[in-house]
């Protein structure tokens, strides 16, 4: 049904049962939950939840796989540092620059629909290329083009599913539900890349596509089954395509506290991001003397600084879910970046005969990290309009993609010279002062106060 939002221009097909009291919408009907948006849920909201989330729990687990074995097709082929940087750079750029319009497309039309599509035009590239690789030919070429339909959906997809989570739970679970894609993320990075390279030696390459065929075949199958809302912005009709565009960067930049909330979490995001590439640089460069920097010790090293954090980010997630993050999520944020920037900086600390040190606040750091990227996006979805929020998501996407590649080279051309232990401490330091700063700023504390009226059984916008 159709089901209007007075003064916010926006109207939203949902499958929950009609309200005949207007009191619905401020929480006074008995028995009647409301979104984090203030929209009353259907009495099975939870299982529309976890049937969605069941099948991209599959979905990501097939695909890291998936793109695992073509990360190691490329370094058996080719051994070349540059190849893998033009597949990182496929992997990222695409999404960095189309999540704009993901999110655009997602404030306009079903969202479900959007997913749908996004994880069929994966599975059918697997499919083909599967096919393909079965017959006996394969080629870098090909592989480049499935990494790039990959960030293409990708671009798509993770607005449309952001946008319509707000939409679907209470506001006192929002945090759990975003917390749970890093969850599944930090499951499939502990044991996708063993199933990968498992399927890829014994079975063939082709096995491993034909697996993601399935995951995305599940992920589809898993949305088919339930009814999402989809809130349209009914100024888009009359708009230009720039000006549709536009509305998602209005949003933010009229939000005082969400714009500098935004701005100073992207600065930090591009000291952030290139840590993690550089952690096997770190164990190789800096730690090799305490294991007579022996190339095959020292792999194992850096083989177990990567367990240790997808191990301890699936922990931190777990015990986000279990907690659900309570109401001051501006805090929690805060907080958690202070710390995750103290102890990169006391990485770049540790004298060369330290790796355990190393990987006791590598675990740490993962764990924290859990803490700090649900809460994080919640804070977003909380501050912006439902009908809007779309772009706003798509927005925060392409901010977070393309810091990547930018953080990665500065990080690169500064460790090449200084040496990758003190990019760790400058980079701890500079990150550690951004999350102080944000304490004092009045603007971003308010963001708070969103969350915790939408718990009240107010709207939250």
């Amino acid at each position: 049904m159709l089901e209007s939002s007075s003064g916010s221009g926006s109207e939203v097909e949902s499958d929950a049962e009609p309200i005949a009291e207007s009191g619905a919408q401020s929480g006074d009907a008995p028995g009647v939950e409301l979104s984090s948006t203030g929209r009353p849920l259907p009495q099975r909201w939870l299982a529309t939840v976890v049937v969605i989330w069941l099948g991209q729990a599959f979905s990501i687990i097939t695909s890291y796989s998936a793109g695992y074995a073509s990360i190691w097709y490329f370094t058996e082929t080719t051994n070349s540092a540059f190849m893998l940087s033009v597949a990182t750079i496929v992997s990222i750029l695409p999404t960095g620059l189309l999540s704009p319009l993901g999110g655009l497309l997602a404030d306009r039309f079903n969202r479900r629909t959007i997913m749908l599509v996004s994880d069929a035009i994966v599975g059918l590239a697997s499919l083909v290329l599967g096919i393909i690789i079965y017959s006996g030919y394969i080629s870098l070429a090909l592989l480049l083009v499935m990494v790039f339909i990959r960030a293409v959906a990708q671009a798509f997809h993770t607005p449309a599913l952001t946008a319509a989570m707000p939409l679907m739970v209470p506001q006192r679970h929002l945090v759990r539900i975003n917390s749970l894609s890093q969850m599944l993320w930090g499951f499939a990075g502990i044991g996708a890349p063993v199933l990968g390279i498992f399927l890829y030696n014994a079975i063939g390459f082709y096995s491993v596509m034909f697996l993601d065929v399935l995951g995305a075949a599940l992920a589809c199958g898993g949305l088919l089954l339930v009814r999402i809302p989809t809130v349209h912005d009914e100024n888009m009709e009359n708009q230009r395509f720039l000006h549709n565009l536009l509305d998602g960067w209005r949003v933010i930049y009229h939000n005082r506290g969400l714009f500098l909330f935004m701005l100073m979490s992207t600065l930090a995001m591009l000291l952030f991001m290139p840590i993690g590439a550089m952690f096997p640089l770190m164990t190789y460069q800096h730690f090799g003397p305490q294991f007579n920097n022996d190339p095959v010790t020292l792999g194992y090293m850096a083989s177990l600084v990567e367990a240790v954090w997808g191990i301890c980010m699936l922990v931190g997630s777990l015990a986000l879910m279990a907690w659900g993050g309570g109401k001051r999520h501006v805090r929690l944020v805060l907080i958690t970046g202070v710390i995750i920037s103290l102890t990169i900086a006391g990485c770049g600390l540790l004298r060369p005969g330290q790796f355990v040190g190393f990987a006791v606040l590598t675990g740490i750091m993962a764990i924290v990290v859990a803490f700090y990227n649900g809460p994080m996006i919640t804070v977003i979805q909380n501050n912006s309009p439902e009908e809007k929020m779309g772009r706003v998501m798509g927005l925060f996407g392409s901010l977070m993609s393309l810091t990547s590649p930018v953080g990665l080279v500065i990080a690169g051309l500064i460790a090449e010279q200084t040496g990758v232990a003190l990019w760790f401490l400058i980079s701890g330091v500079i990150m550690a002062v951004l999350a102080v700063l944000m304490f004092f700023i009045k603007p971003i504390r308010d963001l708070d106060f969103v969350a915790r009226g939408a718990d009240e059984g107010t709207s939250a916008l």
